[in-house]
């Protein structure tokens, strides 16, 4: 489809420029063109003529309509035509090119790193213990994440292999960098989806079952610094962090949100093909 408009367009400029460059060629086309319209405005005001009372009370109006707009088109012939294709060409080509909207979330097939993958087969890592529900009701939480204090943080809820990729992500944030990384959130039902979703797309795009958090293949996290959760893009030393968590979490065959146009610094999800939708299919 992309091949076909992009075809249709280089000829529609090309003879653009063919009656811009060759007179004898424009007037030939002016030509007819004006005969074609002269002959379908001669039909549309016969038939207006026969359309009874309303069209004859009405009708007179919309009769000198055309002609005004008829007459103005043979007066300036060559900028109508030029300033229809440019207003219309360019959205069509968007529209065209643009395709079918695919959102962050959409499916995409994973292939990790061979060293990441014999450890993944390796050590079976152990969830952390479970922060106190305090934590996530501060003033400081609140004010970023209103929400994240009804979230699930049940690690028996996600997908076992994702689990093991999340927690090596994890070991390695707090070996390597000293960095602290708490779930704030991993498995979400449809209707909390269908909720955040209803807040507008500066919380989410994804809709019920069109986000991996419903399949128990995606998590949010944040730092954890003197006791205290940071979920913060002001804070210099998060905003390392987060840098830091995506890069690692590619590395294990995650896709980070921090990559995304409307970026979710915290958000890691393993993409699986098929696995939106399935609901409905």
């Amino acid at each position: 489809m992309i091949v076909f408009v992009l075809t249709l367009y280089f000829f529609v400029v090309c003879g653009a420029a063919v009656l811009l460059m060759y007179p004898d060629r424009r007037m030939a086309v002016l030509a007819g063109c004006r005969s074609a319209s002269a002959r379908a405005c001669a039909r549309a005001l016969q038939l207006a003529g026969c359309a009874g009372a309303l069209v004859e009370s009405g009708g007179s109006h919309g009769r000198h309509f055309v002609r005004r707009q008829w007459q103005r088109f043979r007066r300036h012939p060559r900028a109508v035509l030029l300033g229809a294709l440019a207003v219309a060409v360019p959205p069509l080509a968007v529209l065209t090119l643009a395709g079918p909207a695919v959102f962050d979330f959409a499916d995409t097939a994973y292939r990790p790193d061979r060293q990441i993958a014999a450890l993944l087969h390796g050590e079976q890592l152990v969830p952390p213990v479970a922060l106190p529900p305090a934590m996530f009701s501060t003033r400081e939480v609140e004010q970023v994440r209103p929400d994240v204090v009804d979230a699930s943080r049940n690690w028996q809820q996600l997908d076992p292999e994702f689990t093991q990729r999340l927690l090596l992500v994890i070991k390695i944030m707090r070996e390597r960098y000293g960095y602290d990384v708490a779930l704030i959130e991993g498995y979400r039902t449809p209707e909390r989806q269908s909720e955040l979703a209803a807040l507008g797309p500066q919380v989410t795009q994804a809709a019920a079952y069109m986000s991996y958090h419903q399949y128990g293949l995606a998590a949010d996290c944040a730092f954890l610094r003197d006791g205290k959760l940071v979920i913060s893009e002001r804070d210099p030393w998060a905003m390392r962090g987060y840098t830091l968590y995506g890069e690692v979490a590619e590395s294990v065959g995650l896709t980070w949100g921090g990559r995304w146009r409307m970026r979710d610094l915290g958000h890691i999800e393993l993409r699986r093909d098929g696995v939106i939708g399935s609901r409905f299919s």
